[in-house]
């Protein structure tokens, strides 16, 4: 009995923000159509239509999980607003667990209101992974630490370089505590080929085991429309090196899904099977 090496393309997962104008069952059927194998998901949409209504409903596509979204905004200094995070993300993990996806994304959360201490913000997010990592270890579910760019630090998230987010993983055993490599948010940072070296185990100080616990696709495009959130490019469309970022997470031994994930309005206007072509398209010439 033969085994087939998975191609590039069988690891493709879409990002369910990639086409928000589709509902999940139109979701799983465009994919399953397209012969595209993953969807990554969020977990609004996810628990309107019911969490074992959506696991059921990937299963039976044929499609599996790459990635849960979110968990995370640790950064509170209130003890009830620090509790409240933590309630919701054990109930994250909860449903990552229930859709059968191993890695629950983190937007680790900004500056409170009033502060500018960004080492003590740091600092309550690894408290905050010391009391998840033990819960998410118990639900085959790894906490997967997502850098933003810099300009997200002061209200979404103070880890900014994947050196940061390594910094803080690297306190967990590494099947705990991961890192996202999300070329949107890193492809600036000269140092990033280094930093993904030494979350695959490869670079020197590098921690036993994989840091990288989940690898996300979308390019920088300028000039940055009003309200960056939503500014990401479709592949090939910016100035990101997409084909280097999937080299070197690939030499630093990941062989994970490769997610696109794009917030972008002008996509969510279109069709979204269009859309999905499309993506399928960029993908083979500029990361493939």
């Amino acid at each position: 009995m033969s085994h087939r090496t998975p191609s590039l393309l069988d690891r493709l997962s879409l990002n369910q923000e990639t086409v928000r104008q589709w509902s999940l069952p139109e979701l799983a059927d465009g994919c399953a159509r397209a012969g595209v194998r993953g969807v990554g998901l969020w977990r609004a949409p996810v628990q309107q239509y019911g969490v074992a209504a959506a696991a059921r409903l990937i299963r039976d596509a044929g499609l599996r999980v790459s990635s849960l979204c979110r968990g995370g905004f640790f950064t509170a200094r209130e003890p009830g607003e620090r509790a409240a995070a933590l309630d919701d993300n054990r109930a994250a993990l909860d449903e990552a667990a229930a859709l059968g996806t191993d890695t629950l994304v983190l937007v680790s959360g900004g500056l409170p209101p009033g502060s500018r201490d960004l080492a003590g913000a740091r600092e309550r997010i690894a408290d905050a992974l010391g009391e998840l990592a033990p819960y998410a270890a118990e639900r085959g579910v790894r906490l997967a630490l997502e850098p933003l760019h810099p300009m997200y630090a002061a209200d979404r998230c103070v880890v900014s370089t994947l050196a940061q987010a390594l910094d803080l993983a690297e306190r967990f055993p590494a099947d705990r505590v991961g890192v996202v490599v999300d070329t949107y948010h890193l492809w600036w940072d000269d140092t990033v080929g280094a930093q993904i070296g030494r979350a695959g185990g490869t670079g020197t100080g590098g921690a036993a085991g994989s840091r990288i616990a989940a690898f996300q696709l979308a390019d920088w495009i300028t000039p940055l429309p009003e309200g960056v959130l939503l500014g990401r490019g479709q592949l090939g469309d910016g100035s990101v090196n997409l084909r280097w970022f999937r080299e070197r997470v690939e030499a630093a031994g990941y062989r994970g899904p490769v997610e696109v994930e794009i917030f972008n309005p002008a996509l969510w206007a279109r069709d979204g099977t269009e859309v999905l072509a499309e993506v399928v398209r960029r993908f083979r010439t500029h990361v493939g």
